[in-house]
């Protein structure tokens, strides 16, 4: 006999198939969006393109260090300044510079 002893007993579990294994729900996930926001900096809220020495700009661009632009504001640019209106008061300054040169 498959499953006895020699005593006839039964041997419980053995030859019987096994119980089915209980999985657990799946968890519900919520999916929420990715927030779009641009990050601002203090003076990021002008976006203009602003005057700068070049080797300034480039050494900022490779090394990510501070430049000031000559209407004073200091900042790290990361951003393609064609796209930017340029900044007035560097407009101003650079004009009176370049009377100033040529005078």
């Amino acid at each position: 006999m498959t499953g006895t002893t020699s005593s006839s007993r039964k041997i419980s579990g053995s030859g019987d198939t096994p119980a089915p294994v209980q999985t657990p729900a799946p968890a519900t996930t919520t999916v929420t969006e990715p927030d779009v926001r641009p990050v601002t900096d203090d003076g990021d809220h002008d976006r203009f393109a602003h005057y700068t020495r070049r080797a300034d700009a480039n050494r900022a661009y490779v090394e990510g260090t501070p430049v000031r632009a000559l209407c004073g504001k200091v900042w790290v640019p990361s951003r393609d300044p064609s796209r930017y209106p340029v900044c007035p008061e560097c407009t101003k300054i650079r004009e009176r510079l370049r009377r100033r040169a040529y005078n």
